[in-house]
């Protein structure tokens, strides 16, 4: 997604400012953002987390999941969207709230100690999205990164993971790949646990700490 991801940010940005309220949809936060949404919480938990960024937070209600219920010293929320970060500062007051793109994180060298994103990646440029994420954290941080990944199809594969569509989804072998071409260990990577009538979405979780 290298080719144009500038111009995409621009428009994915201007959709969720007009579609921010609608993403706040009860049914659609629990049956599509939640599970990975926990996952990600259960890992940050594991690892003892003290200073987290969840990277196109949205409406902001996995960083303010994770500073309720993990209480670390530090939670920001970075999204590209005026309008989602509106809503996320009526939210919570105990996040850090920021402007900005994954590939230009607002962030010194080496001050998280994770980072994460669910549901976002595939508007990336996602090799300078991950070489930011390695950037930002300090040695043994952690990336957690959700991600939609459809099987491999003939094709359900052309029309969704296609280098040349407007949002790449990537295989489960990409992400592998852009982890450790980034420079990180990959510790786990799995699909996301969630009901039998939601497994549709596809979604995949991918570890991975920075040496």
């Amino acid at each position: 997604m290298a080719t144009s991801g500038r111009n995409l940010n621009d428009v994915v940005t201007r959709f969720w400012t007009i579609a921010a309220p609608l993403y706040d949809h009860p049914g659609l936060q629990q049956w599509v953002y939640r599970p990975a949404q926990d996952e990600v919480i259960d890992e940050l938990r594991a690892h003892g987390s003290r200073r987290v960024a969840d990277i196109a937070c949205g409406t902001g209600i996995l960083a303010a999941r994770i500073a309720d219920e993990l209480k670390p010293d530090e939670v920001y929320g970075v999204d590209m969207s005026d309008g989602m970060l509106r809503q996320a500062q009526a939210r919570s007051a105990q996040v850090d709230w920021r402007k900005g793109p994954a590939e230009q994180l607002p962030f010194d060298d080496a001050t998280l100690d994770a980072v994460v994103s669910t549901s976002a990646f595939h508007f990336f440029d996602q090799p300078a999205a991950m070489r930011e994420f390695y950037r930002v954290l300090r040695p043994g941080g952690l990336a957690a990164i959700a991600t939609i990944s459809p099987p491999q199809l003939p094709l359900l594969g052309r029309l969704t993971n296609s280098r040349s569509s407007a949002a790449h989804n990537p295989s489960a072998q990409e992400m592998r790949a852009l982890f450790t071409d980034a420079g990180f260990a990959i510790i786990e990577q799995h699909r996301v646990h969630r009901p039998l009538w939601t497994r549709g979405v596809w979604d995949l979780i991918t570890i991975g700490e920075k040496p």
